[in-house]
């Protein structure tokens, strides 16, 4: 079968990689042709474009590189057209992918969407496009069948989120601090700041300021996939901290706090235990038009899952210094370590067993079989 992807972030990349593992597995001659980066292009198929340059962040900074983005569609469009895939597979990156999937659909093809767009947080509207468009929709949150089978009568599959896969084959390793020539094996924070450069540029500077408040504490960014070392250091001052590139799992399993950008690095951060403060700061206009149309009581995952604050959330002018260093005070206490920790068994519970890519892989391929009558039957496991 012929599959293509469009995964247009890093998390989109890393997701991606486990489905196109899984699709493997299932199906030994799958061709693949996507849009992601440097983790799908080691699980094999062919790179159309790098997430790279695809990564646009929020209202403004979108309009300005409107030009580019009408290009990207237009390219993909023909791309699509000339490869003449079974299914499209779309992950998360709605801006782009819903484009793609309404003329999709009405050139034909099958369109399948894996990590719905959060239309339950803003732009419920396009829910009702998406029933039009999409032949599979499967979800990561446990409130989304909900939100999607009962408000809008759209059939979805509840996969579960592929994170808990990833983090499962995780372990500690001896060798991090040695390798990284860190000097503190137990007092480690781990700084999150975002994986696009906008959103850097805002977290970055405060992040560094707190840092030298707590001497005693290590600090150590993780360095974002796709942003060059050398780029953090024009934030660099007098506050200097390590970073670490591609390692940002292993430095959480070492890490006794972390500040965390808002988005998926929260619920990571939880599943490995390690008590957060989740701060975000974007552009005043980005902010205010959000604030306006935005339908959430929270940013992070942690707590809408949850539908508590049980991470503290630190927004705009509330992400500032003294605010920051107080509440990962709070996390570093043993009063504050306790009561997180407790919080994050009751969000594995709900989140339960993992297996994501596989499910998914196996409901795209279930799909294929139906569609073509028995011709893949041998896909089937």
């Amino acid at each position: 079968m012929k599959y293509y992807i469009i995964a247009g972030e890093a998390s989109g990349d890393l997701h991606g990689s486990k489905l196109m593992e899984a699709l493997k597995e299932k199906d030994d001659k799958a061709q693949i042709r996507f849009w992601g980066g440097d983790l799908m292009q080691q699980a094999g198929g062919v790179l159309v474009k790098h997430y790279k340059i695809l990564a646009f962040m929020g209202f403004w900074e979108v309009i300005t590189h409107l030009g580019t983005i009408l290009k990207n569609i237009k390219f993909c469009k023909k791309d699509i057209s000339q490869f003449q895939p079974d299914v499209i597979i779309y992950i998360d990156y709605p801006g782009f992918n819903l484009r793609i999937a309404k003329w999709a659909k009405q050139q034909g093809f099958k369109n399948h969407f894996y990590i719905s767009p959060q239309v339950w947080a803003w732009k419920e509207n396009r829910v009702h496009q998406m029933k039009k468009d999409l032949d599979a929709l499967y979800v990561i949150l446990p409130f989304e069948k909900d939100f999607f089978e009962n408000k809008h009568q759209f059939k979805v599959e509840f996969v579960g989120h592929p994170i808990l896969d990833t983090l499962s084959k995780r372990k500690k390793s001896k060798d991090f601090i040695k390798h990284n020539e860190l000097s503190d094996k137990t007092n480690l924070i781990a700084v999150l700041p975002g994986s696009r450069k906008q959103e850097i540029k805002k977290m970055l500077p405060i992040f560094l300021k707190v840092s030298a408040l707590f001497p005693q504490h290590e600090f150590v960014l993780a360095g974002a996939p796709g942003i060059d070392l050398e780029w953090y250091q024009e934030f660099f001052g007098e506050e200097k901290i390590k970073i670490v590139k591609n390692k940002t799992h292993e430095l959480l399993l070492h890490a006794k706090a972390a500040l965390v950008s808002s988005g998926t690095a929260t619920l990571e951060t939880a599943l490995l235990n390690v008590p957060q403060v989740v701060c975000y700061r974007s552009s005043f206009l980005t902010y205010q038009i959000a604030k306006w149309i935005v339908k959430l009581k929270y940013i992070s995952l942690v707590n809408l899952i949850l539908d508590r604050e049980v991470v503290k959330e630190l927004i705009q002018k509330e992400f500032n210094v003294r605010e920051v260093a107080q509440h990962l005070e709070y996390a570093l206490s043993e009063m504050g370590q306790k009561k997180l920790k407790q919080d994050y068994e009751e969000l594995r519970t709900i989140l339960g067993a993992g297996g994501a890519s596989k499910k998914t892989a196996q409901h795209i391929i279930n799909a294929l079989f139906y569609l073509n009558n028995g011709k893949t039957q041998k896909l089937i496991n």
